[in-house]
């Protein structure tokens, strides 16, 4: 059964949609949000136990999708699917009923929210009269719009064409099958078959000898910065958790933090200083979303990389939204694939984000199930600042230890080094002497108090 939902509203991201001829108003589009009472035979989730995501939340995230790549949602609808159908996943009926919606409100496009074969694609976009994107489709097109360094645009544009020849492919394999190899296309049906698959493959080698070339490339920066002491802390979240406004309260970087899902794609690091002198790296990364596609993921897996070295991983988590634990669940799972434990407590960090958005009964409920916990979550709000210290002093302490104090006597010829300490130290106390020298007492790591000595040695001479 369907429900229509926010008929007629637009809803407008920052970028302009590229997927049709180069118009001035957003793309008119029908947004299917598919409900299977029951998986396709053969489907690999149907062995693993998951948390079932409402209806709701999965409307909006696909009408959210829709607007990361500003189309205009003309028409939206939730429709529950007992009997997938192999030819149009929709059964005739449903089918014939969106033809009118697509028809009635001029719609160009129609999102799919759900994998469909290649076979369903073509038959949905002429029963519809309207190009017809799926899951992977319209992600892959996300993804397309979000790139912005050289590696990104090529993993992108490596895992849309592998998508189109999979396609390609098996729509192929299909038709051969219902025609025996023989009949209306025949041999310069196959010929042009094999000429497309030729032109991809070639397309798919070269890219991935630059995509290669690129990733040796990062491989030597990633070399050089193992060479520095500085560990690695990686934030990781679903898609439009805060990851970016963490970011840059951290760092006071000036990263794309959009109320938009995948704001970012390509990874940003930078060097931040935590409140007792640590020197960290810290990691931005592109957001998880749920039925990721194993070969995205894949395509990925370089930029993921930074998640995979990290010495510490921050799953950031938007505690504020009703899908939170399914969209923690799926974070997991992704984090499992790359090879990181969710559960290790030691190298993952949970961090409670937007709980400025909580009311009061929310907030003393969920904090306290958290605190019951082995290892309870950080509950913070990246845009008031909430809770930030007590955050940055536990990463602190997991990647250099328990503070230390000590005590440093400068001479008036190293007071140039006062300004530094008190921007790179925690000054507990400040003596100026008589003879001109500066005593200060401050607090640090031990990492930190090694680099601390080692500078004002050099500073002195030694």
């Amino acid at each position: 059964m369907a429900r229509d939902k926010d008929a007629d509203r637009s809803v407008r991201g920052k970028q302009g949609h590229q997927l049709g001829p180069e118009a001035k108003d957003p793309t008119r589009a029908v947004v299917i949000v598919p409900v299977l009472t029951r998986q396709p035979r053969g489907d690999e989730e149907t062995s693993r136990p998951r948390l079932t995501r409402s209806a709701d939340a999965r409307h909006d995230e696909a009408v959210g999708l829709a607007s990361a790549i500003d189309l205009n949602p003309v028409h939206t609808a939730v429709v529950t699917v007992a009997d997938p159908r192999p030819a149009t996943l929709l059964g005739s009926g449903k089918v014939a009923e969106f033809a009118d919606i697509v028809k009635e409100r001029k719609a160009e496009l129609v999102i799919v929210d759900h994998p469909l074969t290649p076979v369903q694609q073509r038959n949905l976009e002429k029963e519809l009269n309207a190009k017809v994107l799926d899951r992977t489709g319209l992600i892959l097109e996300i993804f397309g719009e979000r790139a912005r360094t050289k590696e990104g645009t090529l993993q992108v544009e490596l895992a849309h064409l592998n998508y189109q020849k999979g396609r390609l492919v098996r729509s192929w394999t299909h038709l051969e099958r219902q025609r025996g190899g023989a009949g209306f296309l025949g041999g310069p049906g196959e010929t042009q078959i094999e000429s497309d698959r030729r032109i991809l493959q070639d397309k798919i080698t070269k890219l991935k000898h630059e995509l290669e070339t690129v990733r040796r490339t990062r491989d030597l920066h990633r070399a050089k910065r193992k060479k520095v002491p500085f560990p690695v802390v990686a934030i990781v979240g679903y898609t439009n958790a805060g990851k970016s406004t963490l970011f840059n309260r951290l760092t006071g970087a000036g990263v794309l933090a959009e109320d938009m899902l995948f704001a970012t794609l390509d990874p940003t690091l930078r060097r931040v200083r935590l409140p007792h002198g640590t020197p960290i790296i810290l990691s931005d990364t592109v957001g998880f979303i749920s039925d990721l596609p194993t070969h995205l993921v894949a395509a990925f897996r370089a930029t993921l990389e930074e998640v995979v070295e990290a010495d510490l991983v921050l799953h950031l988590r938007d505690i504020s939204d009703p899908d939170t634990a399914a969209q923690a669940e799926d974070v997991e799972r992704i984090l499992a694939d790359l090879g990181v434990d969710a559960a290790d407590t030691n190298r993952v960090i949970e961090v409670w984000n937007k709980i400025d958005l909580l009311d009061e009964g929310n907030r003393e409920r969920l904090l306290a199930e958290g605190a019951s916990g082995k290892s309870p979550p950080i509950a913070i709000s990246a845009v008031t600042g909430e809770g930030l210290d007590t955050l940055k002093a536990l990463i602190e302490t997991r990647v250099s230890g328990e503070l230390e104090t000590m005590t440093v006597t400068l001479s008036p010829a190293q007071l140039g080094q006062v300004d530094w300490l008190y921007r790179n130290g925690d000054i507990v106390s400040r003596t100026d002497n008589e003879d001109g020298s500066v005593t200060l007492s401050l607090t640090a790591t031990h990492s930190a108090r090694q680099e601390i000595e080692s500078r004002l040695h050099r500073k002195n001479g030694g």
